[in-house]
């Protein structure tokens, strides 16, 4: 039997696009945390964003480097089904709010070290490799390298960085992830998203999971 890769929709700042991302059929939606990204949601939108996700759709928190009360302030107030590391967190941080968490592996300096990340956070719920350097934030629209994987992750992996429409099935196929993680790829504008973007996005990644061999 094939596996279907998920698909994570990250950067979403509006009602009617995640409730888009939801009927296209995408498994998660993102929402940033982070104060300096063009693509920041305070905790009022979170929670307004949060009560439209429908049954089955999975909301995930990102962070980057933020105080632990920040964090706790957005677990109780989001209630988000998972947690979304970018920053230099420590797995004991990582795993302190009662929620799984993703953690993410920037491959942009060169090499992501799966093997040293898988140890460093063995309680991680997946590891992320993005493509962008250590120290910067996702949504930077760079490609990971398959060559810039060193070791082997026991985590499922989770692919992002300049995923979009015309290159996902080819990164599916290469990669073979848990699942893919897009923003800027289907975006008009940081935080506004288009929703034909979306729907061939998630066309493509169906159609990449129907090439695979079984």
């Amino acid at each position: 039997m094939q596996r279907r890769t998920r698909i994570k929709i990250c950067g979403i700042t509006r009602r009617e696009d995640a409730q888009f991302v939801a009927e296209a059929g995408a498994d998660a939606i993102g929402l940033v945390f982070v104060e300096a990204s063009p693509r920041a949601v305070d905790i009022d939108t979170g929670v307004a964003l949060r009560r439209i996700v429908p049954p089955f759709v999975q909301v995930v928190a990102l962070f980057m480097d933020a105080s632990s009360e920040t964090v706790d302030r957005v677990v109780r107030a989001v209630a988000p089904d998972l947690l979304q590391f970018h920053g230099r967190e420590e797995a004991r941080f990582c795993s302190a709010f009662g929620r799984p968490y993703l953690k993410t592996v920037a491959a942009g300096a060169g090499h992501a070290d799966l093997g040293a990340a898988c140890a460093a956070y063995p309680d991680a719920a997946a590891l992320l490799v993005d493509g962008h350097a250590p120290g910067e934030m996702g949504g930077s629209g760079r490609h990971v390298a398959r060559s810039a994987l060193v070791g082997a992750s026991h985590h499922p992996l989770i692919l992002a960085g300049g995923l979009r429409p015309d290159n996902v099935a080819a990164a599916v196929q290469q990669f073979r992830p848990w699942a893919v993680d897009v923003s800027s790829g289907v975006e008009h504008a940081p935080g506004i998203k288009d929703r034909e973007r979306i729907a061939q996005f998630i066309t493509e990644v169906a159609r990449a999971d129907e090439q695979q061999p079984e």
